[in-house]
This record gives C-alpha cells, structure tokens and sequence, in this order.
C-alpha cells in the first residue's frame, strides 16, 4: 500500500542545518532521546515541486526547517525500541505560533525514502509544513533509527504507538526548543498511514490520552481499516493470476489448504506487498492469522474499524482502488455508524478513474481543505 509524493530530485535551495540538541537520558515510551537540525527548505525548491501538481491547487507558503527527532517506543514484540521521525516547522515570524499536524505516511519499501531520512522539497510532511503546520511525521518501526528491526505492517498496537508517543516526545522538544504551536491537532495519512491514523486515534481514545484535548479533527485516505476486508480483496486478486489458488483459495476455509498450498498463497499474498527490491523487513504475521482463518485474533491485533470514534472521522477513498478495496472504507464507515458514531464521514474521490495512486492528490487536496477551514494562525 506504498504512496509517497515524490515528484522532483532534490534541489540546491536547501541548506544544512547544524547543531544538534539532545533531551536528558531517559527511557519509557514517549520520552524524547534527541532533535538534530537536518536542512531549511525554500519556498522556491517547493513551490517549483507543488507546480507540477496544479491540481492540488497550492503553492508553499513558508520555508520550513526540518529536524530529526529520535524518541521510544514499542516494537512489535511489546518492547522499547528507539525510532526516528521527522518534525518540518515552517519558518514565521518569531512567536508566531502553528497548529500541528500529525502524518502518517504509505508504505515504504526503502530506508532511504523515510520522512527523517529524506526531509527536502519532495517530501509530503515537508510540503504540508510550507503551508502552515507544524507537521510531525513518524519514520515507523523498521525504519530510520530502528532499521533492521521488523517494520509491525498492520499491527494496530505497535503502529498507534509510534504515533502517540511520537506526540509526546515532540511536545517535550516544542516547549525545550521554544516552538510554538497554537493548541490544535490534526492527524491525516494516506494508505497504510491512513490506518496508522485511525488506529492512533483508537489508542489516544481508549487511553484517555493528553492529546485528545488538542485533537481537532482526523482525516484518514484509503486505510486498510479492515484488515481481513482488504485480505479478501487481495486473495480475490491472487486467485485470478494463480489456476490452482483459484478454485481452492477462498475466505473462510483457507485452513484446510493443504501445507504446499497454503506456502504458495502466503507468499503470493506477501508479493501484492512487498517487491523484491524492499531493503526493509515486514512482520507480516497478519497474514499468517488470515491464512489460519483466525478472525478473532484479526480483531485483536490488527482491525481497527469497528469502534466508535468520538471525534470527527474523514475518510476518502476512491471506488477505482484496487490496492485498498473502497469497500473497506464503507464497510469502517457502516460499523462506526452502527456503534453510535455520529462524527464519521466518508467522501468519495472524484478522480477518473478512482485508483489508489490516482487518489493521492485528490486526497491531499480534500485533506488540505478541511483542515484549512478549522485551522488557526496558517
């Protein structure tokens, strides 16, 4: 479920940055380890990149400084694990504050293309930064600081983990580094971020977390939200490229599969994730719990579409996509309704046709505009 906007090489209008600060030695999910300045990025360099995408309809507003913060939090064994991400700030006048916004990024199948290890004019949290936000974007498990580590795909515990103590450690930096935001928070992300986001809103609700009373809105694009949903959507598109898989290969009765056929499929399922040049590790145990017809323990450890959210929830999707099946989307959309969410949306993309990559501008632009019109001090 990749996405990343990336639609420019780097140009010579970013500068270094030096000087890094580091937070006292401490331990804990949450706590922040460290923020090094990485590079300014001008208003040009964005702009020339915002302008090959006229349909997103903005251009960059301010010179944003990023930095990398390194933070704890869990793993997907449940233990504490130093991650990575990038914090972009958009260069105001001083004392003026921004709202933050939390991003969560697609899958990514290389290090290299992680928020904290790119940060320069082609990066999507840099170039919603340019707008106005403060914008925070978690590299994830697997990635930057703990690449090597197996990256928790699709786990609702370890993923809403490295968002929500990414806010916390970036709260200690913001009031130790004296930047100022203006007590708003907005959370949005795309594919598996848009899962990322949901499941983090879950966790800060079900926790009772701090943030929630900073929390304005969340709008999630195309997130396998429905684990097992879009497991059916992927096996459905295994089984027309395999004449064995599919006349055998079917929900529901996948643990009957004899060992050799089950390995077939696992590894075609593996395949519609990740290609063979990935340099990163996937845990993807989920599959396995799928394959063993295990929809309970799916609920457990990797659905998170079937609570009621308390805060406003909206979701784009296009019907086109065939990486995260709209269905998912109202499928998560019907279940919250029947659980008494009244906050919940879902707005369909207008792009011809509705893919999951033709999806990614439409969706920013959506984003964009209603954070904007909630959004204070831009």
């Amino acid at each position: 479920m990749p996405e990343r906007i990336a639609l420019a090489a780097p140009t010579a209008a970013t500068t270094a940055a030096t000087a890094p600060t580091t937070a006292p030695a401490v331990s804990g999910p949450g706590e922040l380890k460290s923020a090094t300045p990485i590079r300014t990025v001008g208003v040009a360099a964005m702009s020339a990149v915002l302008e090959t995408v006229p349909a997103l309809g903005v251009l960059a507003r301010y010179p944003v400084t990023t930095y990398r913060l390194t933070y704890v939090t869990k793993d997907g064994q449940g233990q504490d694990v130093l991650a990575s991400a990038l914090a972009a700030v958009p260069v105001k006048p001083a004392g003026r504050p921004s709202p933050v916004m939390s991003w969560q990024h697609g899958t990514l199948f290389r290090d290299a293309e992680a928020p904290s290890n790119t940060a320069d004019e082609t990066e999507a949290a840099v170039l919603l930064a340019s707008q106005g936000y403060i914008v925070l974007a978690a590299d994830y498990v697997g990635y930057g600081a703990s690449k090597g580590h197996p990256h928790p795909y699709l786990q609702a515990a370890p993923t809403a983990a490295a968002v929500v103590d990414l806010l916390t450690a970036a709260k200690t930096w913001r009031q130790s580094a004296g930047v100022a935001d203006n007590g708003q928070l907005f959370m949005a992300g795309y594919s598996e971020g848009g899962y990322a986001t949901v499941a983090a809103l879950r966790a800060m609700e079900a926790e009772g977390s701090p943030h929630l009373a900073n929390l304005v809105g969340v709008a999630p694009g195309a997130g396998p939200y429905s684990v097992t949903a879009t497991l059916d959507g992927a096996l459905a598109l295994v089984r027309t490229r395999s004449e064995l898989l599919r006349w055998v290969a079917w929900p529901g009765v996948l643990k009957n599969l004899s060992t050799t056929t089950r390995t077939l499929l696992r590894e075609a399922l593996v395949r519609e994730i990740l290609p063979d040049d990935a340099d990163v590790t996937l845990d993807a145990s989920f599959i396995d719990l799928y394959l063993a017809d295990d929809t309970a323990a799916l609920d457990a450890s990797s659905n998170v579409h079937d609570w009621r959210p308390r805060f406003p929830v909206l979701m784009h999707h296009g019907r086109d996509d065939l990486t995260v099946a709209y269905s998912v989307s109202a499928r998560t959309l019907a279940t919250m309704r029947a659980r008494g969410s009244t906050s919940v949306s879902l707005t369909d993309c207008a792009a011809r046709p509705a893919g999951h990559l033709d999806c990614v501008v439409p969706y920013f632009s959506f984003m964009l505009g209603r954070a904007a019109g909630a959004a204070r001090d831009l």
